[in-house]
């Protein structure tokens, strides 16, 4: 059996760059158990003044794109030249086990062996967005730990991926050749909040396909997004290593030159995560006041059409505020 960490166990571990410690750190802070909760938001406020100094980049992208072979040949890149990463990576959750089903160390050989790599899946569970509830909360424990990059893999491309946008300063959208297709099934919102654009697979003969690519995705920023960043849409292999050193360029001169973009994202991050919070605890605080039965009843007086939505949504409030003022 193992031993039992104390606060000042996580606390020192992590300063020290135990990587066993820093495991079981994240396992603390995904945890449902309100004693280890208290405990984990206790490690994470004593360990805030060691956070912010990691460059936070987001990787999502269609299926099939090829993300963890991405991040796996750039993050290879980066330690071949003495810099440390961290890859948080976000897996479907199976439906009958509650855990990660596609094992990120599993397609990530290399860079799960690599020294200067840590690789962390964690099950994206029931949250909106394809990110761990504690994706978060892990990231800022690999800032403490002093890690030089840490990259958010998300699950996929969907409406709710750009929650990865709201933790991140850098956020990379992967995309395959044939522009076309990819730009109909992707949101307007993601888009929009994308900092980089990445067409993958750039190796063999498709120059041609690879160019038009680059140039619809690159109109298509140019419509969308009038900050004064425009995202610079680049190419790159993957699997013969062409043109990452090219995205590495333009994501260090990104973190070089919008200082002032990635503080004003960061600010707002931090009070939208506090928003995002109660809103969170709200809805669970309403669930277990109100009870399901309640909820239940009047979802199929709606689906009936024996009660319009609205006020479906009055009755439920008017039961909620009932029940909290009579058990003050």
């Amino acid at each position: 059996m193992r031993k039992k960490l104390e606060l000042k166990d996580y606390q020192d571990g992590i300063l020290n760059q135990d990587r066993t410690i820093l495991a079981r750190a994240i396992t603390l802070i995904e945890s449902t158990n309100p004693d280890h909760q208290k405990l984990a938001q206790e490690l994470l406020k004593s360990l805030l003044p060691k956070t912010g100094g990691s460059k936070r980049i987001g990787i999502s992208g269609t299926p099939g794109v090829g993300k963890s072979t991405f991040i796996e040949a750039f993050g290879k890149l980066l330690t071949s030249q003495n810099k440390t990463v961290a890859v948080l990576a976000v897996d479907p959750t199976s439906q009958v086990s509650g855990g990660s089903i596609l094992g990120d160390k599993t397609r990530m050989n290399e860079l799960a062996i690599d020294p200067l790599a840590f690789i962390r899946p964690s099950p994206s569970g029931e949250t909106l967005g394809g990110v761990a509830k504690r994706t978060r909360e892990s990231l800022l424990l690999c800032e403490a730990f002093g890690f030089d990059y840490v990259l958010v893999e998300t699950v996929g491309v969907g409406q709710s991926e750009t929650t990865v946008a709201q933790m991140v300063d850098l956020f990379v959208m992967l995309l395959q050749p044939g522009a076309g297709d990819d730009l109909q099934g992707i949101k307007r919102g993601i888009l929009e909040m994308v900092d980089m654009v990445v067409v993958t697979k750039d190796d063999g003969d498709q120059k041609k396909i690879i160019q038009k690519a680059k140039h619809d995705y690159q109109q298509a920023l140019q419509i969308l997004r009038h900050d004064g960043w425009i995202p610079p849409v680049l190419s790159c292999s993957s699997l013969t290593k062409h043109g990452l050193p090219e995205v590495q360029t333009s994501i260090e001169n990104y973190f070089r030159d919008q200082q002032e973009i990635i503080l004003n994202k960061r600010n707002k991050q931090r009070l939208d995560w506090m928003w995002q919070l109660v809103f969170d605890n709200l809805k669970d605080l309403f669930q277990n006041s109100v009870g399901d039965d309640e909820i239940k009843k009047i979802e199929t007086n709606i689906l009936n059409k024996k009660m319009t939505s609205p006020e479906g949504a009055s009755e439920l409030m008017d039961l909620f505020l009932h029940q909290k003022l009579t058990s003050s």
